[in-house]
């Protein structure tokens, strides 16, 4: 489900996937919801523990990270 705030969480080291279509129970992360549809998971990898905002609303220029865009979105 499509959020109009960043998530701000921390990443354990690791690879993870954004959830591009907005779908997802476990958004920002995928949960499989996009089958069927054109959008694919955006794979990230995170090489030590940290801090990220994670864009929700799905309109990001850079996913999966925050740019700003939610706050365009009305």
């Amino acid at each position: 489900m499509s959020k109009n705030a960043p998530m701000i969480t921390k990443l354990e080291p690791g690879t993870h996937h954004w959830c591009s279509c907005g779908k997802s129970a476990k958004g920002p992360f995928c949960d499989g919801s996009h089958a069927g549809t054109s959008f694919t998971p955006v794979e990230f990898v995170i090489e030590e523990k940290q801090t990220v905002a994670l864009c929700q609303c799905q309109r990001t220029k850079k996913p999966p990270h925050c740019d700003g865009s939610h706050a365009r979105v009305s």
